[in-house]
């Protein structure tokens, strides 16, 4: 029979034993962690022409630029649901010239004492095919907002067309935003991305790995150069994959939709090389009024 000091002895080797497996296991789990981030990255880099039909080419479009956070998203492939952290009550903003003539003649947004204690900013888009209406998130992105409003109040989009429809499996979205109906056009300044993009570490591999951006959401297109937001802002018909390096900063409402669905049913005219192309049923703003 075995003493004691043995039984201890055994005890010991099974407890090391289950340690060195347990090690093992969790350096297998690391190593095929890194092999598929770098499997995501691949796959996104292949995927590039997808991602490149909305973030250049004849329009502008989008890119991830702002301050990072401790704290990452859910997890990758997945928007977060908010911010992890609210904004102080008062932000400042940065509106950069561009050296790009304005595609219309406006004055930059203020910059400072942007107020985000008001969650929630309600706007009526009148169209040529019906009307839009957006709540615009102004807790998560409030500098987004706060341009927006701006030009709005300025008679930007008055008048403007949605230069362009992206109808393909997996991306489908109405941009406008740019008066001069080309998709090159700005309003003479830029800045930086908001939510979500900022949710994010700025060397995240996240930030390149595609994430719903849900049916019914409004977000900032740009040129793919860090602060290179302006004026054109894309409308989501339908989930769409996206990274998550465009600012959401609203939501649309169901007439909204149904204008905008009526707008792609017509479909496009192919005309762009990035993807997507002028609205078959033409679609102008008339204007954008706050409620």
């Amino acid at each position: 029979m075995p003493s004691n000091e043995q039984r201890r002895e055994a005890a010991k080797r099974k407890l090391e034993r289950q340690l060195e497996r347990r090690a093992n296991r969790a350096r297998k789990r690391k190593q095929l962690t890194i092999a598929g981030s770098v499997l995501g990255v691949v796959l996104v880099v292949a995927a590039g022409a997808v991602v490149f039909a909305l973030t250049s080419g004849d329009d502008d479009t989008t890119e991830a630029s702002a301050d990072s956070v401790s704290a990452s998203p859910q997890s990758p492939g997945v928007m977060p649901a908010g911010r992890a952290e609210p904004l102080p009550e008062k932000v400042s903003c940065t509106y950069t010239p561009d050296g790009q003539p304005p595609a219309r003649q406006v004055n930059p947004p203020r910059t400072e004492d942007i107020d985000t204690t008001l969650s929630e900013v309600s706007v009526s888009v009148e169209t040529t095919q019906g009307n839009i209406g957006l709540t615009l998130d102004n807790a998560d992105s409030p500098c987004t907002v706060n341009n927006f409003l701006s030009l709005a109040s300025q008679n930007y989009f008055d008048n403007t067309p949605c230069h362009r429809l992206v109808t393909s499996e997996g991306l489908k979205v109405l941009q406008c935003g740019d008066p001069t109906g080309a998709g090159t056009g700005g309003p003479g300044y830029g800045f930086t991305n908001e939510f979500p993009t900022d949710q994010y570490p700025a060397d995240d591999p996240s930030l390149q790995v595609p994430v719903t951006y849900p049916r019914g959401t409004i977000a900032m297109a740009n040129s793919g150069q860090p602060g290179s937001n302006g004026s054109q802002f894309f409308l989501v018909y339908a989930d769409s994959q996206l990274p998550p390096q465009y600012t959401a900063f609203g939501t649309i409402d169901e007439t909204g939709l149904a204008t905008i669905e009526k707008v792609a049913a017509a479909g496009d005219d192919a005309s762009m090389q990035a993807g997507g192309g002028k609205p078959n049923l033409p679609i102008d703003i008339k204007s954008v009024r706050m409620d």
